[in-house]
């Protein structure tokens, strides 16, 4: 799904649409679904772009997590305040912002 298609479908989640090259000015609209304004699409992406730049800490962290059951193994044979230590580290690397 494209940025566009993505955007669209944010604002009309029923939105029948598809899209040429990407194109925000190459929209066809299909099965009567309503237009919507090129600038509302326009700004729907930007937002969406924000929202996923904001939330870089989240993609950073879950790749340095280790997996669930190294987790749960690490809670097992060392407690739960050493897998709080090695979250937290994690964490402190990537802060929220």
């Amino acid at each position: 799904m494209t940025d566009i298609i993505r955007a669209i479908k944010k604002i009309n989640p029923n939105a029948e649409v598809s899209v040429g090259g990407n194109d925000v000015n190459n929209i066809t609209w299909h099965n009567g679904t309503t237009p919507i304004a090129k600038a509302n699409i326009e700004a729907k992406m930007a937002e969406l772009q924000t929202e996923y730049d904001n939330n870089k800490y989240q993609r950073d962290r879950a790749a340095e997590y280790p997996s669930i059951k190294d987790q749960l193994d690490d809670i097992y044979h060392n407690g739960v305040d050493a897998w709080k230590t090695t979250i937290k580290a994690i964490k402190d690397k990537y802060p929220k912002e």
